[in-house]
């Protein structure tokens, strides 16, 4: 009985350490005349003193918040207590007489920590950027093969004093489409770029006519300028999550001058959206 004691103060210990925690244990005072109750956040699924003469009891068989310590006279011990969650409490545990306090609800803020492995969150995080990081070099990669294509739609091109917005080619590839756009600045002015929104634009249909947008967020943007000097002319990409349109939706194309009122607006059919390159 006592080699099984020991195991279990190593393995409190043990735990206690892993949990790094720096701050000062709480003590529990308990007597063998009173139940002391301790109510924790989460279910307890383990409870574990590291002396005989302390004895915590709590439902093994239905997880339930609370549980009864119990104490003997003799040496100071400790107590750690899993919750459903993993979280890890730890106390110091001693004997007294005289009690001035019976129950203690134990708030989360009061865990040590989890025993859950930081290392395996630190192995989701790593994986998690190596994919984000992935994605975006795929993304500068098939924009730059876009831009060197030169595959043209045709039709998509809009103009306000001087400047001029040209879609050149949508295409679709794995789950994403690619807007292939192209402005140029004939005028007498650099062209400072507010924003270039890309949105689905709704024709409600009926007596009452009326045009709901959607903004959609673009997930990846490639040469995006801020500014486009005096005949010179830019192109970039905006990647966008897969969608598809019904006949009553088109996709419209909004750009913004900044400090200026040389704003463009172009509409895409559904056709062109739908039937990418």
């Amino acid at each position: 009985m006592k080699k099984y004691i020991n195991i279990l103060t190593l393995i409190i210990v043990s735990v206690s350490m892993n949990a790094q925690t720096t701050n000062i244990l709480d003590t529990i005072y308990a007597n063998d005349t009173k139940n002391v109750a301790l109510f924790f956040p989460e279910p307890i699924r383990q409870g574990i003193t590291g002396s005989e003469n302390f004895v915590f009891t709590y439902n093994r068989e239905k997880e339930q918040y609370f549980g009864l310590l119990q104490a003997k006279q003799g040496k100071e011990s400790n107590l750690l207590v899993i919750n459903r969650n993993g979280a890890i409490f730890s106390y110091i545990v001693r004997y007294k007489a005289l009690l001035s306090k019976l129950n203690y609800f134990i708030p989360m803020t009061s865990s040590i920590g989890n025993e859950k492995p930081k290392v395996k969150d630190s192995i989701q995080t790593e994986t998690f950027e190596k994919k984000i990081d992935n994605s975006t070099y795929y993304y500068q990669k098939f924009c730059s093969y876009l831009l060197d294509r030169r595959q043209y739609l045709g039709r998509y091109t809009r103009r306000n004093s001087g400047v001029i917005m040209r879609l050149e080619n949508i295409v679709f590839d794995k789950e994403e489409l690619y807007f292939v756009i192209q402005i140029r600045n004939n005028s007498t002015l650099d062209y400072d770029l507010n924003f270039l929104n890309l949105s689905v634009e709704t024709r409600q249909k009926g007596k009452k006519k009326s045009l709901q947008r959607l903004y959609i967020e673009p997930i990846f943007k490639h040469h995006l300028p801020s500014k486009i000097v005096v005949n010179e002319t830019v192109r970039f990409i905006y990647v966008m999550p897969k969608f598809s349109l019904s006949n009553d939706r088109r996709v419209v194309l909004e750009l913004n001058e900044k400090d200026g009122e040389r704003n463009i607006e172009m509409k895409v059919s559904h056709k062109y959206i739908n039937n990418p390159n």
